[in-house]
């Protein structure tokens, strides 16, 4: 099988000389959605910069298309393989201009823009009254959603989201993961996401890897994992994680 996204045996050294990425190796076909799921520290923050070359390998190789990141223009693999963290900013924009910016980038037509905006917005039930807001006007699920919304306008091949769900009540988070599937059937999208709430994984994912202390554990389609298994290793490991490294993930 040709992947769309592959890692092949990727190692990520701390300054300590600590693997906080441990020789991970998998591949990602097209219109797949991914869940990333481990303890707090386990890598999955880190793993996901690592795909968007935000942080480079210290050995390994990650393939797109078959073609080497590092052989990749940064810009141009960005506007491919796009992540949104967990507190994406809209760097002093409106949500307006935040929108209308990555379409600005790949040079849309004007008289497109609006079209694309509004139909991301609409699904989202984004309400038109927040397009001349700030960040500082946005509750956090809100700039959440703008940060999604901006990534999704842009219709990048891969599409990383780090704990996308964490800020937003349950109706906000099923609305987007329910979007991520329609999406992924229409555009050919691949979605690849953390995320610590294993309900919303099992109801949406179609595959999980499992990742603690930057090994990849578990990579196993959804339909056939044991997920009370699974929950209770994770809670246990999770809790063992916190007493370790606090209450946030890693941010490497």
């Amino acid at each position: 099988m040709r992947w769309l996204y592959e890692l092949d045996h990727v190692t990520l050294k701390g300054r300590d000389g600590s693997r906080l990425i441990d020789s991970v190796s998998f591949g990602v076909g097209p219109q797949a959605f991914l869940a990333l799921v481990g303890p707090a520290g386990a890598g999955k923050t880190t793993l996901l910069k690592l795909m968007n070359r935000l942080v480079s390998p210290s050995s390994g190789a990650l393939y797109l298309e078959g073609q080497p990141l590092e052989a990749i223009a940064v810009r141009s693999l960005r506007q491919r393989v796009m992540l949104v963290g967990q507190s994406s900013q809209l760097l002093g924009m409106t949500v307006k201009q935040a929108l209308h910016y990555p379409l600005a980038l790949q040079q849309c037509p004007a008289r497109d823009r609006d079209r694309r905006v509004n139909e991301v917005m609409e699904r989202l039930q984004i309400p038109p009254a927040w397009l001349e807001k700030t960040e500082l006007q946005l509750s956090g699920g809100q700039q959440q959603q703008v940060a999604i919304a901006r990534a999704l306008i842009a219709r990048p091949q891969l599409l990383l989201l780090d704990e996308p769900t964490s800020a937003l009540d349950v109706g906000a988070a099923s609305r987007i993961l329910h979007l991520m599937q329609t999406l992924i059937q229409e555009h050919e999208l691949t979605v690849i996401m953390s995320n610590h709430q294993l309900d919303l994984v099992q109801d949406f994912c179609d595959r999980v890897l499992y990742l603690e202390k930057g090994r990849l554990k578990l990579d196993q389609p959804a339909a056939q994992i044991d997920w009370a298994t699974l929950k209770q290793t994770f809670v246990q490991a999770d809790a063992q994680a916190r007493d370790e490294w606090g209450d946030a993930d890693e941010s490497f």
